[in-house]
Order: structure tokens, then C-alpha cells, then sequence
């Protein structure tokens, strides 16, 4: 088999477009949730939650417990040093394997219609827009011009007269 530019190519190139692409997936998450996995597999043994099975309720307790630390600005677990995006990523990655695996534990509330309220509250804000067309800039900790491609660290800003300011 040739290609449009006349080169051979191989025929499981052909196969392989249909084929879910795992390269899709950043390497910097997979690393990221490996971290966590180490720290799991010293503390409770690898893969524990096949054997024992998890209750949802435990890890999205925990995933949140993680995002609302790492969202109010605390990057790492101050005991183990692991990212708490990490160990996130290890919470939702628990609960799918655990689903596929026939492991879980479904213990979540009943159903309700969150779809129909957010649609609701989604008209509310821009009744609010409209209201406030002109609002005040969110205060950000990292002003939004500073953030670029790569890792950087935090600043710490206090706002002084409506104006922030590096302290």
C-alpha cells in the first residue's frame, strides 16, 4: 500500500485510525496519576479495590476533598508531597476501574434533576449580567496576564485600593 505521496506504508496504519487513540491522553496527567498509585500501592497495596471493592461515595469525598485544597492554592499534600491534582486523578481513575471491574460500590444519593436546576440558575446569571453588565473584575492570585506554559510559582497578591499588588 502507498500513501498520497507514493511512500509505502504500512498496513495496520489503515487499521489503526479506528482504533481509540491512547496517545490522546497527556502523559503529564498519566505521570501525574502514577505518582498517586505509588503512594497508594505503599500505603494500601496496589489494585486493593479489586479485590475489596469501593464505595463512590469514599473517593468523590476524597477527589473533593483534593480539588477544594488544590483550588484554594495548596499544590501539594504537605505530608507526602504528592499533587493533590494527582491524587485526584487517582480518585476518578479508582471509581472507573472499580465500575469496569465490577468493584463499586454505587452508593450514590438518589438521582435528581441537577440538569433542569443548572439550566434554571444559568438563566438567573444572565438576568444577573444584565443587571451588573460592567461587574468587577474576579480577584485572581495570579493575575491573568502573568500565567503562561510552564510551571511557575505562586505570587501572592493583596488588593490595595482596587489595584493588586505583589507582597
Amino acid at each position: 500500500m502507498k500513501t498520497s505521496t507514493g511512500k509505502p506504508s504500512n498496513p495496520k496504519d489503515r487499521l489503526a485510525t479506528t482504533r481509540l487513540d491512547m496517545t490522546l491522553f497527556p502523559m503529564s496527567a498519566t505521570a501525574y496519576g502514577a505518582l498517586a498509585f505509588v503512594e497508594g500501592d505503599l500505603k494500601y497495596g496496589g489494585f486493593n479495590w479489586r479485590v475489596a471493592g469501593v464505595s463512590s461515595s469514599t473517593y468523590i469525598a476524597a477527589l473533593l476533598r483534593h480539588i477544594a485544597k488544590w483550588y484554594n492554592g495548596e499544590e501539594l499534600d504537605p505530608k507526602t508531597g504528592v499533587p493533590h491534582l494527582a491524587n485526584a486523578i487517582a480518585c476518578l481513575a479508582v471509581i472507573i476501574d472499580a465500575t469496569e471491574s465490577g468493584m463499586l460500590n454505587d452508593d450514590r444519593p438518589p438521582k435528581s434533576d441537577v440538569a433542569s436546576l443548572l439550566s434554571k440558575f444559568e438563566e438567573k446569571v444572565k438576568h444577573l449580567q444584565s443587571i451588573f453588565p460592567n461587574g468587577v473584575a474576579r480577584f485572581r492570585a495570579i493575575p491573568l496576564k502573568s500565567l503562561s506554559h510552564g510551571t511557575k510559582k505562586r505570587t501572592k497578591s493583596k488588593r490595595y485600593g482596587g489595584k493588586l499588588k505583589k507582597v
